[in-house]
């Protein structure tokens, strides 16, 4: 019988970590890949130094992201060409856009590959391996949520944006596969889910040319053992008014919506490319408010965009004043290369354009401290994400996971992370509530 000896850099890696940088939807992209490398019979790794090939997912959606992203591969390039690493990949946002120059400045790389590449990721690991595409998600969140991505990729040309140019038009999954993943979650003991997506409102319309978010949200919301469902990366155009009633009327979907509006000035709006003015802006912000009572309405903004004067910033803060969002993030402007805005320049400094972040974040903190004073005395479900000294941590139906508010909890009995809980709210900050359990 002929034996075949492999070399040694055909000799599947024994172990693999995965980094994971930026967004929510990368988080998504690094468990998926982590259940395929599973089930491929790959071991993964808690870190780089207990593994043999390292897997970089990166971000490139910023300049400060892009920057994390580089230094984060040339701290793993010294452990390549050391010898600590037998393979070093990058992926991801930044890898999709800047290979060839990253390929050049960083030759202690062995692949770069793009966003979703767990097939080609596979092949440069175990060139002669039959790898399977079924494993399940391996969560890097804690088992009782996570992030459920519906979409990828995105149609809206906003300006400042480069997200089209990483991760291609908008594709939709199917409503079956969306199901199933949540099916196969819940039996891991997950009870929240955030949707997420370059822009969750579009979801269906490369299916069947129609916008089919509410009929996903009433299955979605189906799913037994499903205890909450949140509804992130809302775009404001043509926001689809058929998912308020259904947000509405379904106790397991959360009372909340991230709306991401970018700004509030007309003359900025126009330039950013987002299709919509502030009149209908507010107008959707009321009617979101007047179909669902007690809605959390979040948003994010960008200050500093190049044509953004101080009147247009002015009218940003009113805004925000006005509106009195229950959640809100503010970023500052990142000039991007080949999109719409980058003729425009950066004449913006950033010191001008950190100060206006400030700004716009004490509007928001006392707007926060006010509706968090209110919620003194009000008895609120609860759910325990961790443990902290002694005392639990843990979220409202309010509070996305990882960008919102907290509630810390004193209990007379024990708690389980990942346990639901009714908490009477006794003092409250800015960007936190404090109660006990009985």
């Amino acid at each position: 019988m002929k034996t075949h000896n492999l070399s040694k850099s055909e000799i599947p890696p024994l172990s693999v970590s995965i980094v994971t940088l930026g967004c929510s939807k990368n988080t998504v992209d690094s468990e998926t890949l982590a259940g395929h490398l599973q089930a491929n019979n790959m071991t993964l790794a808690r870190s780089a130094a207990e593994a043999d090939a390292l897997i970089i997912n990166t971000c490139g959606f910023i300049d400060v992201a892009k920057e994390e992203s580089v230094n984060t591969i040339l701290e793993a390039a010294k452990l390549r060409k050391e010898g600590a690493l037998k393979t070093l990949i990058v992926a991801g946002c930044l890898s999709a856009r800047y290979a060839d120059e990253l390929a050049a400045e960083i030759p202690e790389v062995d692949h770069f590959f793009g966003t979703e590449a767990y097939g080609s990721i596979l092949k440069a690991l175990s060139p002669d391996l039959k790898y399977s595409l079924l494993g399940e998600r391996n969560l890097s969140t804690p088992s009782h949520f996570a992030y459920l991505k519906i979409s990828e990729g995105c149609d809206h040309p906003c300006s400042f944006c480069a997200i089209p140019i990483m991760r291609g038009k908008h594709r939709s999954r199917s409503a079956e596969d969306i199901i199933r993943e949540m099916q196969s979650l819940v039996k891991q003991g997950v009870k929240e889910f955030a949707i997420v997506a370059q822009d969750s409102t579009f979801y269906g319309m490369d299916i069947d040319g129609k916008r089919s978010l509410a009929d996903l949200l009433k299955r979605m919301s189906d799913v037994e053992g499903a205890e909450w469902i949140r509804l992130m990366y809302a775009y404001p155009s043509k926001f689809p008014r058929d998912i308020l009633p259904v947000i509405a009327e379904r106790p397991n979907i959360c009372k909340y919506i991230d709306l991401p509006m970018q700004h509030a000035s007309d003359n900025v709006l126009k330039s950013m490319r987002r299709g919509i003015t502030r009149r209908a802006t507010e107008d959707i912000a009321a009617e979101i408010r007047a179909a669902v009572p007690n809605i959390t309405l979040r948003s994010t903004f960008i200050v500093g965009y190049p044509n953004e004067t101080e009147r247009d910033f002015a009218e940003l803060s009113e805004f925000v004043s006005k509106i009195q969002f229950d959640r809100l993030g503010v970023f500052c402007y990142s000039q991007e290369d080949d999109t719409y805005a980058d003729i425009l320049g950066d004449p913006i400094s950033t010191e001008i354009k950190e100060l206006r972040r400030a700004e716009i974040m004490e509007i928001q903190r006392e707007i926060s401290r006010e509706k968090n004073m209110s919620k003194i005395g009000s008895v609120q479900k609860v759910l325990i994400d961790d443990i902290i000294g002694g005392e639990y941590q843990g979220r409202t139906e309010a509070d996305a996971p990882e960008v919102d508010n907290e509630v810390f909890i004193r209990s007379g009995r024990p708690l389980k992370i990942g346990e639901f809980v009714m908490a009477e709210i006794e003092d409250a900050a800015e960007f936190d509530l404090f109660g006990s359990v009985a």
